[in-house]
């Protein structure tokens, strides 16, 4: 699939080695020529003569030409396809591009016995409203959990206690929280992603079990991260997973369907391990089986970034740093620690211009706490993921004028 540009003019062509195109100015320099020779070699073609002006505007053509023809070329493989090309590509395998999501978290609401809750609303400590179902009736312990839906898409985040607001108040209700993290809800699936899916779904019928049953957790719609642990010993691994079992750590995704792609992918007599407990019915024999896996543990991760500003510094810039640092940290995979290097150069990306800084990192700690002191590498658990977040709580702190 290579790309082979000429820098002197070729036609274009598709050989063993891939495709050859000629460059921008190979085109124009062979215009010119031919020009030339039609013209004389004295003809008059400086940058600033109308001749050479409308020979570049014939290159620059050629060569959006030729750009086409090479977005086609990339758009044979789901290596180097993108957009609606990697969609059909992808059919192949059986799959469809994921498309943005809503995240969820179960509330607890508190009231009157009896009490009937219509098209509520809360909201969170961030203002992001979380519409809850339709109708509602609180219990005879006073209290009801339910679902709640967050009414903007994307990965919108609420840690145990961020929802307890209530937007439509009601008779009988009194008060609302969240014991539980939201499942964070994801934007539709780029490109990068949906090829790394696609590479995994090859493996579903003809490399291991196990990969098997990655690539179908992979496929489920709305799971945004994973981690899967094989313990084929006779004993309890480093995690703490029982022998001859499975963990898998999802998140996003209904819990029944991820339950369903681990029924009919798992090893034959293998122990699925988790909190989570779901009934599978196996459609064959009728029989019900209880599939096991874990939801993530979210880990706050505080950041104190101290920077010395130089020109051009703004608070824009400030705020940069701290969304870049809460990316690196969200994107994490589940069970993977973080480098504080990393977080160096996640603070530096903020700059536009590397070579034109526009401010220094002076010391950078991470911890924990609220109080980060660290500066070693941070490890977690393999069913845990690490969380940043500049808006309440701000975990990420950078502090200017050093």
């Amino acid at each position: 699939m290579a790309i082979i540009y000429t820098s002197a003019y070729v036609a274009p062509s598709i050989s063993s080695a891939g495709l050859t195109i000629p460059t921008y100015n190979a085109i124009l320099n062979y215009l010119i020529s031919a020009y030339q020779n039609i013209y004389g070699q004295n003809v008059y073609l400086a940058n600033d003569s109308w001749d050479y002006q409308f020979l570049s505007i014939l290159a620059l053509k050629i060569n959006d030409a030729m750009q086409g023809l090479q977005l086609e070329y990339n758009n044979r493989s789901p290596v180097t396809a993108i957009g609606s090309a990697l969609d059909s590509l992808v059919k192949l395998n059986g799959l469809s591009r994921k498309s943005a999501s809503y995240s969820t978290c179960i509330v607890i609401l508190t009231g009157t016995v009896g009490a009937v809750i219509t098209n509520g609303v809360v909201t969170d400590v961030n203002g992001f409203n979380w519409s809850l179902p339709s109708s509602i009736t609180i219990g005879v312990g006073r209290t009801v959990s339910v679902t709640a839906i967050c009414q903007t898409i994307g990965a919108v985040t609420a840690l145990p206690g961020n929802i307890s607001n209530i937007a439509t108040p009601q008779a009988g209700w009194t008060s609302v929280t969240n014991a539980v993290a939201a499942v964070v809800g994801q934007p539709v699936e780029t490109d990068s992603q949906l090829r790394a899916r696609q590479f995994l779904s090859t493996k579903m019928a003809s490399h291991t079990m196990l990969s098997g049953t990655i690539a179908a957790i992979a496929a489920v719609a709305n799971v945004t991260r994973y981690n899967v642990v094989e313990n084929n010993t006779n004993s309890y691994d480093l995690y703490g997973n029982p022998p001859h079992s499975v963990t898998a750590v999802v998140e996003g995704g209904l819990d029944l369907d991820i339950a369903t792609a681990i029924f009919f992918n798992r090893g034959l007599g293998c122990y699925t391990n988790g909190t989570t407990s779901i009934s599978v019915t196996d459609p064959d024999t009728g029989v019900a089986m209880t599939i096991r896996f874990y939801r993530p543990t979210y880990v706050p991760i505080y950041v104190s970034v101290g920077v010395h500003q130089l020109p051009g510094y703004t608070t824009a810039t400030k705020a940069t740093i701290q969304s870049q640092i809460a990316l690196y940290l969200n994107s994490l995979q589940i069970g993977e620690g973080l480098t504080i290097s990393a977080l160096y150069g996640a603070a530096l990306s903020a700059m536009p211009d590397i070579t034109r800084p526009l401010f220094s990192v002076q010391s950078l700690k991470a911890g924990l706490t609220s109080s980060p002191s660290g500066t070693t590498d941070i490890s977690i658990s393999f069913n845990q993921v690490t969380l940043g977040q500049i808006t309440s709580p701000n975990y990420i702190i950078v502090v200017d004028n050093l």
